[in-house]
């Protein structure tokens, strides 16, 4: 009898267990920090559901990577490293960002710039634009 009063008790107790979990998909978004410097990797697009990506032009050989720094107040800075006037000559570009769900929207220069995160982890950020092209960067 008591083995069956304890079965029952441990019944009981993995059904509420198994219950009181729930599903932690908010749509997807994902809950790694966002704000931090992120340089650069690979830039690319999606065709016929496959990813081609190739390592970022953009960043001039011999010099830092390019890197968009996102700010706890909402801050935005772009950094382009490059050599047409002095060897590795770092432009700021200044803007803000917002967050919504999964979109990133980037202002810079009066200009809006919305794209889907599609992975954000601790050390990685992938966006990807409205015409299928991919940016990969790696946490500074």
């Amino acid at each position: 009898m008591k083995n069956r009063s304890l079965l029952f008790a441990f019944a009981l107790s993995m059904g509420l267990f198994a219950t009181s979990c729930s599903d932690d998909d908010n749509g997807g978004e994902t809950l790694s920090p966002l704000p931090g410097k992120w340089n650069i990797l690979q830039v690319g697009t999606t065709i016929a559901g496959e990813e081609f990506l190739i390592d970022a032009p953009q960043n001039q050989s011999g010099c830092d990577q390019d890197f968009l720094e996102l700010k706890l107040n909402k801050d935005v800075d772009q950094g382009d490293y490059d050599s047409t006037n002095s060897p590795c000559e770092l432009t700021i570009i200044p803007g803000t960002y917002s967050r919504t769900n999964n979109n990133l929207t980037i202002v810079t220069n009066g200009v809006s710039k919305t794209q889907d995160i599609v992975n954000l982890t601790l050390t990685e950020l992938k966006l990807k634009d409205a015409n299928g092209l991919i940016e990969v960067y790696k946490r500074n």
